[in-house]
């Protein structure tokens, strides 16, 4: 399993989606709390809208990306603040700042049938009791169909795949003891602690 993720897909940074790669063992499934990890003091998050592939294919045209994933949830991607800036200014890859254990959290997923319009989902995210995000699929620079077609030109999708479409403005560091609370909608899909 892959896990596929965009970039500053709110921003107009960019001609092209901005993509890396998360492990299997970034996910933290089931509203499982998260510990904060030694190596960093300042973990970030954001939501995200993540997709699920359900289908194998490869050089994917846009236009029939809709057929290859099934089911939408909400994530969050993690970063640790301090060690990219670090790794950045060094010249070196940022992987580890990005894809570490725990770092790639999700919600369980809802079928597109059940949720409505993908390319019109509202997303918030609540820490500590404060709104840190508010989002809509609406705004992102590229579309789920759109980063199916890019990134199908360079790795095959695989059943059971997840693309992270990308944060909006307002990520939120994240403090000990404090609760994370992520929403669809009205639908509330992420609430754990951060420990």
């Amino acid at each position: 399993m892959k896990i596929i993720c965009v970039e500053s897909n709110y921003a107009d940074a960019s001609s092209e989606p901005v993509v890396f790669m998360k492990n299997d063992s970034s996910l933290l499934k089931g509203n499982k709390p998260y510990y904060l990890p030694y190596f960093s003091k300042e973990i970030v998050g954001g939501a995200e809208l993540v997709f699920r592939i359900s289908r194998l294919g490869r050089n994917i045209q846009e236009k029939f990306a809709h057929r290859y994933y099934d089911a939408v949830a909400l994530g969050m991607g993690l970063t640790a603040a301090d060690l990219q800036r670090r790794l950045m200014a060094e010249g070196k890859p940022w992987e580890i700042s990005k894809a570490f254990d725990g770092s790639a959290v999700i919600s369980d997923f809802v079928s597109l049938e059940e949720i409505g319009d993908k390319d019109a989902l509202d997303f918030t995210l609540e820490v500590g009791g404060v709104q840190v995000q508010a989002g809509n699929a609406r705004d992102m620079r590229f579309s789920i169909d759109k980063i199916i077609a890019y990134v199908s030109q360079f790795f095959t999708l695989k059943i059971g795949d997840l693309i992270y479409t990308g944060t909006p403005a307002g990520a939120a560091l994240l403090a000990k003891d404090t609760r994370v609370v992520g929403k669809i909608g009205e639908r509330k899909l992420l609430d754990f602690n951060i420990k």
